[in-house]
C-alpha cells in the first residue's frame, strides 16, 4: 500500500507539474477548502484525481472507467458526462496541451497524400502558444526521466495513436511505420522546442513542413518521397513538311 501510494504521490508531482507562474496560480491555495461538496467542480476534480490514481497503479491499458468511478466513489454515468472517454480523461490527468490521438484522427480524415505535411503543421500550430510548448516539453522530460510516466504516455500513444494510424494506412510492417513516424515528430518536438537547435528552432512551420512532412509521410505510408520533378531536356522542335515522300524536311 505504501508503495502505491508512493507512486501515485510521484506521478501526480511528475505529470501535473508547471513550470510557468501561471499555472501555479490557478492551483488550489493552501488551507482548508471551502465546503462546496456536490457541485459540477468537485465531481469533476475527484474524477481526474482518481484517474490519476487508477494510471499510475494499473497503467494505461489496464485502468478502466469503472475502476475510476469506484476509486472516486461517483457513478460511472458521471465520468462519461465530463469525459469522452478513457483518453479525454488520461489527457485531463497530464494537462496535455495536445491531443495526439484526437490531431491524428482529424489528418487521417483528409487526403492521403498529405497525411505528413498535416500532422507535422498541426503539431507545430499548436505548440506555437508557450504554455503547450512548456508543457509538452516538460511531459517529455518526466517521461525520459520515470519509467512509470514513460511506460503510460507509451501505452497511451501505442493504443490510441499508433494502432489507429497503422490500421488506417495499412500496408507491410504498418505498426514499425507508424511508430517511426511518432519517432519523427518526438525528435522534432525535442529539437526545436526542447533542446532549441538553429536554425530549425527559428525556422517558420512551413519551412519545417517542407522538410520534415515527406519524411514522415513516407514512414507513414511506405512510399519514399519522390525526388523534385527534374525538367525534361528539351529537344528541338522538328520541322514538319507536307512533303510525305521526305518526312525530315529535306
Amino acid at each position: 500500500m505504501f508503495w502505491a501510494n508512493s507512486r501515485v504521490t510521484a506521478y501526480t508531482l511528475a505529470m501535473t507539474t508547471h513550470s510557468d507562474d501561471s499555472a501555479r496560480a490557478t492551483r488550489r491555495p493552501r488551507g482548508r477548502p471551502r465546503k462546496s461538496a456536490g457541485t459540477p467542480v468537485d465531481a469533476r476534480t475527484s474524477i481526474v484525481r482518481a484517474a490519476m490514481a487508477e494510471f499510475a497503479a494499473r497503467g494505461y491499458d489496464a485502468t478502466s472507467l469503472r475502476a475510476i468511478a469506484r476509486r472516486a466513489e461517483v457513478d460511472p454515468s458521471l465520468v462519461h458526462h465530463y469525459f469522452d472517454d478513457k483518453a479525454d480523461l488520461f489527457a485531463a490527468s497530464i494537462e496535455a496541451p495536445v491531443r495526439p490521438d484526437r490531431l491524428a484522427a482529424h489528418i487521417l480524415e483528409g487526403p492521403r497524400e498529405r497525411i505528413g505535411e498535416g500532422l507535422v503543421r498541426a503539431l507545430l500550430t499548436a505548440l506555437e502558444e508557450p504554455k503547450a510548448r512548456a508543457r509538452i516539453v516538460s511531459l517529455i522530460h518526466t517521461a525520459l526521466g520515470q519509467e512509470f510516466a514513460a511506460t503510460l504516455l507509451r501505452q497511451f500513444l501505442t493504443r490510441e495513436v499508433l494502432d489507429r494510424i497503422a490500421a488506417t494506412v495499412g500496408g507491410g510492417e504498418a505498426e514499425l511505420r507508424a511508430s517511426l513516424a511518432a519517432s519523427q515528430m518526438v525528435g522534432l518536438i525535442v529539437a526545436r522546442y526542447g533542446i532549441r537547435v538553429e536554425p530549425l528552432a527559428s525556422a517558420s512551420i512551413e519551412q519545417v513542413v517542407a522538410r520534415v512532412g515527406p519524411v514522415v509521410q513516407w514512414h507513414l505510408t511506405g512510399i519514399p518521397p519522390s525526388s523534385a520533378p527534374s525538367e525534361a531536356p528539351h529537344e528541338p522542335e522538328r520541322t514538319e513538311t507536307l512533303d510525305s515522300g521526305n518526312p525530315t524536311g529535306q
